[in-house]
């Protein structure tokens, strides 16, 4: 968090809070005027600590009522490998992220599906024709008691 004054930390902390909240609201939160608060939030952009803005959206009232984690190995680590295994991971809407790690697992990813009848299909489909994929083991997530995007900046 270098390079970032407290007036910018706390401009991200009330962001992370309402995405939506208007210039003005954040100008007067930060004890700013309009056009300085402004100039801080595109110079954040602009220098890309703020990648983007999005909904955050709940899954089950839109039908994904299953979430998984699921552990993979891989037997080959070949750039074309790797290319191939990246682009279907990035393609394939299911994914919500994918970790490379450390220890027994190449991969972890995090993966939602309608029911476990979709989650099957889905393991057959994309999983078990991911390229160099030796092994797959799946957790299934029986109740969410954290799930947050928002970094601690304090």
């Amino acid at each position: 968090m270098s390079g970032l004054d407290r007036k910018n930390l706390q401009l991200l902390d009330l962001l992370q809070q309402d995405g939506r909240i208007s210039n003005a609201r954040l100008a007067e939160a930060l004890s700013l005027s309009e056009t300085p608060c402004w100039r801080r939030l595109k110079r954040l952009e602009q220098d890309g600590v703020i990648s983007g803005y999005q909904a955050t959206l709940d899954r089950k009232r839109l039908g994904l009522g299953v979430m998984a984690f699921v552990q993979l190995n891989c037997m080959a680590h070949d750039a074309t490998t790797v290319a191939a295994f990246e682009k279907v991971v990035i393609d394939s809407p299911n994914i919500l992220s994918c970790h490379n790690t450390t220890g027994d697992d190449d991969f972890l990813l995090m993966v939602v599906a309608r029911d476990l009848e979709d989650y099957s299909d889905f393991i057959e489909r994309v999983l078990r024709r991911l390229p160099g994929v030796t092994n797959i083991r799946s957790s299934l997530s029986l109740r969410e008691i954290k799930s947050t995007n928002r970094l601690p900046l304090g």
